[in-house]
């Protein structure tokens, strides 16, 4: 990968969230990567730090939304930041929907993401069918 990040390589990375591929993930990571969940309980989300971390956290999303898929992407890149814009479904194992738009904001050195941070709408998800 050379040390310029493109729109294409975002959108790379969109595809490796909709294909739930955590090692694919990990490739577009630097070595002391951040990623920063949309949901938690610290006024950043959940934070996780370092390769394992994040990876562990990656996951955790694909466990809580078993069917995880970020549609409609849109990709915009400044100098070492850039933004994803997306449209989040996703089922949780109890049955409720959740469709929400969101965005990442990343912060990028030598061609990798240094830092993942998300954010998504609050919107209440959508009760399992009876």
């Amino acid at each position: 990968m050379s040390a310029e990040v493109t729109v294409e390589m975002l959108q790379a990375f969109a595809d490796a969230w909709n294909s739930h591929d955590p090692e694919a993930l990990m490739s577009f990571m630097s070595d002391d990567c951040v990623f920063e969940a949309s949901a938690g309980p610290e006024v950043a989300g959940t934070r996780y730090v370092g390769r394992e971390a994040v990876k562990a956290g990656y996951l955790e999303v694909f466990a809580t939304f078993p069917d995880a898929h970020w549609g409609n992407a849109r990709h915009f890149i400044h100098g070492n930041r850039g933004v994803s814009e997306w449209t989040f479904t996703g089922t949780r194992p109890d049955g409720s929907r959740v469709e929400v738009n969101g965005c990442d904001l990343f912060t990028f050195r030598d061609g990798k993401i240094a830092i993942k941070n998300s954010y998504r709408k609050n919107r209440p998800p959508v009760a399992a069918p009876k």
